[in-house]
């Protein structure tokens, strides 16, 4: 049985500007590949690894087989896996995982995009969208992100957004190799309080 009793239904783009996030397909294989290629100096500090050391670089294999995976956390009701676009463009991807329901009605949110669209405003579009869609579309209840709290641009997502700092989980993902604190926020559909696109200034999200 699927966490939500049913699988979740494949959802349109969401869009909110120039930003959209839609679930991925596996024709997005190359253009991921070639992003996560051009952006491992940008990106190995927050990537999870193995803690064996073992398994390929991200960008070094193709992601065809790891994409046919994600679309099936759809049809098992696990997952919701995003691309995200700025200006038609793929620039990264959003995933909402771990998806909950019964009593907890919960799911964790992870991200990432590309250096080039760093300062645009576009991740926290992207998470206000997914958010959106979770509290609205799967009637979840709760929403949170875990973040390495020397990750410093994610930590403005979560305060640009009002989600609410929970602690600390002492080696909790192994990144780049090693075992590595993460902080915790989360955000309940009482306090999101309606869209949380609403939140951010509209030179952000527009």
């Amino acid at each position: 049985m699927a966490p939500l009793g049913r699988p979740i239904e494949v959802p349109p783009p969401l869009r909110a500007g120039a930003v959209t996030i839609r679930p991925i397909r596996v024709a997005d294989a190359s253009r991921l590949e070639q992003l996560l290629q051009d952006n491992r100096h940008w990106l190995v500090r927050w990537e999870a690894t193995h803690p064996s050391g073992r398994g390929p670089e991200p960008g070094s294999v193709s992601m065809r087989p790891t994409i046919r995976l994600l679309r099936r956390q759809f049809r098992s009701g696990t997952g919701a896996p995003f691309v995200i676009e700025y200006g038609g463009e793929v620039v990264g991807q959003l995933s909402a995982s771990e998806i909950s329901g019964g009593a907890l009605c919960s799911a964790q949110i992870g991200y990432w995009v590309s250096e080039h669209v760093a300062g645009r405003g576009v991740t926290p579009v992207a998470v206000a969208l997914a958010i959106d869609y979770l509290f609205g579309a799967l009637q979840l209840h709760r929403v949170e992100i875990c973040i390495r709290p020397e990750n410093a641009a994610s930590l403005r997502v979560v305060e640009k957004l009002g989600l609410r700092y929970e602690g600390r989980r002492h080696a909790y993902i192994n990144i780049d190799g090693a075992w590595r604190d993460h902080d915790c926020f989360a955000i309940t559909a009482e306090e999101a309080q309606g869209s949380l696109i609403n939140r951010l200034p509209p030179a952000a999200s527009h």
